[in-house]
């Protein structure tokens, strides 16, 4: 798998996952990904058949995606785990502390000299960043539309209006009510 390149690149990842030896994650990345990859004796990662039975499992929101490549602890937080929470933290740990950049970036130099790699990637981090903001801007401005201009979503301060109106009415009805059977009885 191309990830064992990365963790073998870096050296102590496959050192911290050898304790999880045999232990199976399943990552979700719903419409996207779905994957169940087992850890094996020398800390790498391979894949499993999908029968097999997950230990944990790590879910990934698809409007994530770019914030954890750009590796920004917002995204991180948004991940949820399911099952053993110190595998899926383990995993989670090794994932913002591995540098992809970096080793991109050594094996680039390798090819086309230090300078032309660190500018390649400096302009792909741009970039990435540049895409990531952008796509927040747009989910923001989406659901600013949809709250406030065409009310597709609500606000949950407008939810709780809505449910207090319904309780003063129930009871407005109820007071109304009691009215009525006391005219009722005094007219008896």
């Amino acid at each position: 798998m191309p990830i064992n390149y990365a963790l073998h690149r870096e050296g102590w990842p496959c050192e911290r996952l050898k304790v999880y030896m045999g232990r199976i994650f399943y990552i979700q990345i719903p419409f996207l990904i779905h994957c169940k990859t087992q850890i094996n004796e020398k800390g790498e990662i391979q894949s499993v058949d999908d029968n097999s039975q997950a230990d944990t499992t790590i879910t990934l929101p698809p409007f994530a995606l770019p914030g954890l490549l750009a590796q920004k602890a917002v995204a991180f937080e948004q991940i949820s785990v399911t099952g053993d929470r110190t595998f899926a933290d383990e995993l989670i740990n090794i994932a913002k502390q591995i540098n992809i950049n970096m080793i991109i970036e050594q094996d680039l130099s390798q090819v086309i000299g230090d300078i032309a790699a660190h500018r390649i990637v400096n302009t792909s981090e741009h970039l990435l960043q540049w895409q990531t903001e952008n796509f927040d801007r747009i989910s923001h401005a989406l659901v600013e539309y949809w709250t406030e201009e065409n009310p597709f979503l609500t606000k949950h301060t407008a939810v709780n209006q809505w449910i207090q109106d319904i309780k003063n009415l129930q009871l407005n009805i109820e007071k109304l009510e009691q009215r009525l059977n006391t005219l009722t009885q005094s007219l008896s």
